[in-house]
């Protein structure tokens, strides 16, 4: 579709107000940046999109450790700065066919400003092309049950977690698994039923543990004056340099197995 597709080359503040500019006049544009390079934009995110409620839609590739292209490349802010934005939607979907069904959400009528931040590399299922489903704003799902400790994703950390909950199953640790799919607004009835049921809790996520997902957890809690004992998994506040993104997840303690470590940590106090 090239009539439908511009290419404004690194000018990223121009592809922002060029977006809002198309958003004012009826359509629903798609604007496509790294996470890294929508920095460069946040004047234009906050004045000419999120100011006027329009309905862009940031596609924000390369959302959290990209690996080999180092720490100028790493998309690992975008969760802790849209998050605090009045009027955003700001999502992460776990898998594939999460991220078709929040780009199909998020060009609905009403949506206004809506992010949806996505890893680099490739996907989990050969069969991904599935029907388009609308997800209800700010709702999570539960990925699995469990009675001694909970974890807490947002984005692609959850394949992780999935993987660390079977082999902590096999172990005799019941570990249940929530997909928060949304830091804002987050799913405050899951939150509840979650502080309500378990004393350990832990929350994960391929961005800066400073101001990200569990912190606004974290604000949560305290909000609601709950007391569950909890640890942040995430990028760790400095700057991470090249790797593999396998090699990265395991220096900043959120793959599998830095998971499942914590989580056998944790349930040990």
């Amino acid at each position: 579709m090239p009539e439908r597709a511009f290419d404004v080359g690194i000018a990223e503040q121009h592809a922002v107000t060029f977006s809002a500019g198309l958003a004012k006049q009826g359509m629903v544009p798609f604007c496509n940046i790294y996470s890294t390079f929508i920095q460069r934009a946040y004047d234009q995110v906050i004045h000419d999109v999120a100011i006027q409620g329009l309905n862009v839609v940031l596609c924000l590739d390369r959302g959290g450790l990209v690996g080999e292209d180092g720490a100028t490349h790493h998309g690992i802010f975008d969760l802790a700065y849209l998050r605090n934005i009045p009027n955003f939607i700001v999502s992460a979907p776990m898998d594939e066919v999460d991220l078709r069904n929040l780009m199909y959400t998020a060009q609905l009528d009403g949506m206004g400003p809506f992010s949806i931040r996505y890893p680099r590399g490739c996907g989990i299922y050969s069969n991904w092309k599935k029907p388009f489903r609308e997800i209800e704003i700010g709702k999570g799902r539960v990925i699995s049950e469990g009675d001694d400790i909970a974890i807490l994703t947002i984005g692609k950390p959850g394949v992780f977690a999935k993987r660390a909950v079977k082999k902590l199953s096999k172990e005799g640790v019941s570990a249940a698994h929530y997909d928060l799919r949304f830091v804002k607004p987050l799913d405050e009835e899951l939150l509840h039923s979650v502080f309500k049921k378990f004393q350990k809790i832990i929350t994960v996520e391929d961005g800066v543990v400073k101001g990200g997902c569990g912190s606004a957890i974290v604000e949560f809690m305290v909000e609601n004056n709950y007391s569950s004992k909890i640890k942040i998994l995430g990028v760790p506040d400095k700057f991470i340099e090249q790797g593999t993104p396998e090699q990265l997840y395991k220096e900043c303690g959120f793959d599998m197995n830095g998971i499942y470590s914590m989580v056998k940590e944790l349930i040990k106090e």
